[in-house]
């Protein structure tokens, strides 16, 4: 395994990572307030083009890591774009 592929590999995990508590917290309390909807947006249209960009250079752990995010900010995101103003649960 090459230094680069080491650290693309941590780099993937990091960032697939990163996701995980937001949707957690968002999941349990489903208090988007204080999400922001251009982002998660803008975040989820990159991960979508992350795994396109995968299945084309064939990059099956670059795909897989892109899925994951990608499920993950669409449940974050499917929370804020469903949520009623007054309804959200304040985070505890």
């Amino acid at each position: 395994m090459t230094l680069a592929t080491i650290i693309g590999n941590i780099a993937a995990l990091l960032t697939t990572v990163a996701y995980v508590p937001q949707a957690y917290r968002t999941i349990k309390t489903r208090d988007t307030s204080a999400l922001s909807l251009p982002t998660f947006l803008i975040l989820f249209a990159g991960t979508c083009l992350w795994a396109v960009y995968a299945v084309l250079i064939d990059n099956l752990p670059i795909l897989l890591t892109n899925l994951i995010c990608g499920v993950l900010a669409s449940i974050i995101l499917y929370l804020k774009l469903t949520a009623k103003p007054g309804q959200e649960r304040p985070a505890s």
